[in-house]
């Protein structure tokens, strides 16, 4: 992190999940256009697997902002939730021994320990690995997922909450955690709004 010049930064190899799932979702050409039409064409590359944090929040905004730019507002949004989705399988398999995550003990505790300790981990990734920060705050229905320094959103300016990347994630992190349970996941305050904190709330009882 460097706060001398207001720069706040991923490790490369979140970055590296990123740009991977986002090839997934719009392949190499797609992404190409995104760094063409944002002038990162120097950054059209995919960084290394390692910890250091050398990938800018601001590279991150502006990929967000393209999708939107570019396919649409709707699309955009879309695309941006399923490129959280496909993030979420790479980053298993680079965080979840790191965690915990896989442990066969955690896949057999009831659910509601399951969702507790799932986002308590799955925040203190963001927050040891990462300059983002997160906090869980809970109510007997409701856990809220709050993002208080956003990459996703970073000084960007919308009319509605932008963070679907980041909904994304979550909503296929439960999937996970519930061996195949769906949720209701939505952001309900937004940075780019003008709130202190975006927040995504997650209802502990599974849909359907």
């Amino acid at each position: 992190m460097s706060t001398a010049t207001g720069m706040y930064f991923y490790p490369n190899n979140m970055g590296r999940i990123i740009l991977l799932a986002l090839e997934d979702v719009i392949g190499q050409t797609g992404i190409n256009m995104l760094t063409n039409l944002s002038e990162q064409v120097e950054q059209n590359t995919l960084p290394p697997a390692n910890f250091d944090r050398h990938f800018p929040f601001e590279r991150l905004s502006t990929l967000m902002a393209g999708l939107e730019n570019y396919y649409g507002s709707r699309a955009g949004r879309g695309l941006a939730l399923r490129t959280g989705q496909a993030c979420f399988q790479y980053g298993l398999e680079n965080y979840g021994a790191l965690l915990g995550a896989s442990d066969m003990a955690f896949r057999l505790l009831p659910l509601p320990t399951k969702l507790k300790i799932g986002a308590e981990v799955f925040a203190q990734a963001f927050n040891q690995f990462s300059d983002q920060q997160v906090q869980i705050t809970e109510t007997e229905e409701i856990i809220s997922w709050q993002i208080e320094r956003c990459p996703l959103c970073w000084q960007r300016h919308t009319d509605a909450p932008a963070c679907h990347l980041a909904v994304g994630i979550l909503q296929e992190a439960l999937y996970w955690i519930s061996s195949g349970k769906y949720f209701n996941v939505e952001e309900t305050s937004c940075i780019a709004q003008g709130d202190s904190a975006c927040t995504i709330e997650i209802n502990k009882t599974p849909l359907g």
